[in-house]
């Protein structure tokens, strides 16, 4: 798979077969993706100095029928390749005549050889056509019984030849309600709960990375049992979010207006992670933002 520092992976075989999703999940794993790249191009993309310039050393192509002439011009190329020291890792794809049937009239897309006999003779003559590819495939994987999930793990799995799943790319957000939930939040957490410095007047302009506010909203008993539960629940779902192959996790607390309570909570968050090995990101989103002043009405709490 390597030549000059490089890992290269093809994927094909048959129309509906999964390439789509198997492509999005090396993407995910750090791979450099191209799709519907013409096969008689892929050395010439070798031997620019993609590498070099933008450090990537993984690649991965989708190849098939979609291309006039990949069938003819394929095995001459691998074999090329091979000779020049490179040996791509081909996955062939494949799934049963009675599912892909079934994928195709879910998603109504047109079989790229569907003549006069419809889908299903458009099955069959891709199958006859890249018989040859099949055989000559490094892994053969069928997506019959496989769902989205399932594939992209056995994909990744076979990128990595079994290695540990790669961390996923963690965000821990704090966010005021006021300002409305984050779309990009997968774990939305309301810290509402907890007692709110806001209401005492020198802690009011702070925010929870100041001391004396931060030292307000932890030394509270509850918050320590909130975040004693949490942290469980966080060495819980964690490992398995990265066994499903799942690429971000964004974690959002939120409070009334984003500037204390959630402050302080995201940054307990964000150090237990960096403390059990994990690099993540941690963001304020509205620590910044000013309200104009007004006067407060005499039914208004402040």
């Amino acid at each position: 798979m390597r030549a000059e520092g490089l890992e290269i992976i093809v994927i094909t075989g048959l129309s509906g077969s999964g390439k789509s999703t198997a492509l999005a999940a090396l993407e995910d794993a750090g791979f450099f993706c191209v799709d519907n790249l013409p096969v008689a191009l892929l050395p010439k993309f070798l031997e620019l100095p993609v590498g070099s310039v933008s450090g990537v050393s993984r690649f991965a192509f989708v190849m098939d029928l979609r291309e006039r002439g990949f069938v003819q011009a394929q095995r001459a190329v691998f074999e090329d390749l091979a000779g020049q020291g490179f040996a791509p890792y081909i996955i062939f794809l494949e799934a049963s005549e009675d599912e892909l049937l079934r994928r195709y009239s879910e998603t109504r897309r047109q079989h790229p050889l569907a003549g006069t006999g419809g889908v299903a003779e458009g099955i069959r003559l891709e199958k006859e056509r890249l018989a040859g590819l099949r055989q000559a495939a490094s892994r053969v994987l069928d997506t019959t019984r496989l769902n989205v999930h399932e594939l992209k793990a056995q994909i990744v799995s076979l990128a990595e030849k079994n290695a540990p799943a790669a961390h996923m790319r963690i965000t821990v957000m704090s966010f005021g309600f006021k300002y409305g939930v984050p779309r990009e939040a997968d774990l939305v957490m309301d810290v509402r709960f907890l007692p709110n410095p806001f209401f005492v007047p020198e802690l009011k302009e702070l925010s929870g990375e100041d001391p004396p506010a931060r030292d307000f909203v932890m030394g509270r008993l509850e918050t320590g049992e909130f975040l004693a539960k949490f942290h469980d629940l966080l060495d819980f779902l964690v490992p398995r979010y990265e066994r499903e192959r799942k690429s971000y996790l964004t974690l959002a607390f939120g409070c009334t207006g984003g500037r204390h309570r959630s402050v302080t909570i995201a940054r307990e968050v964000w150090r237990h992670l960096v403390e059990s090995g994990r690099e993540p990101v941690l963001t304020h989103r509205d620590t910044r933002r000013t309200e104009p002043k007004r006067l407060a009405g005499p039914e208004e709490i402040p």
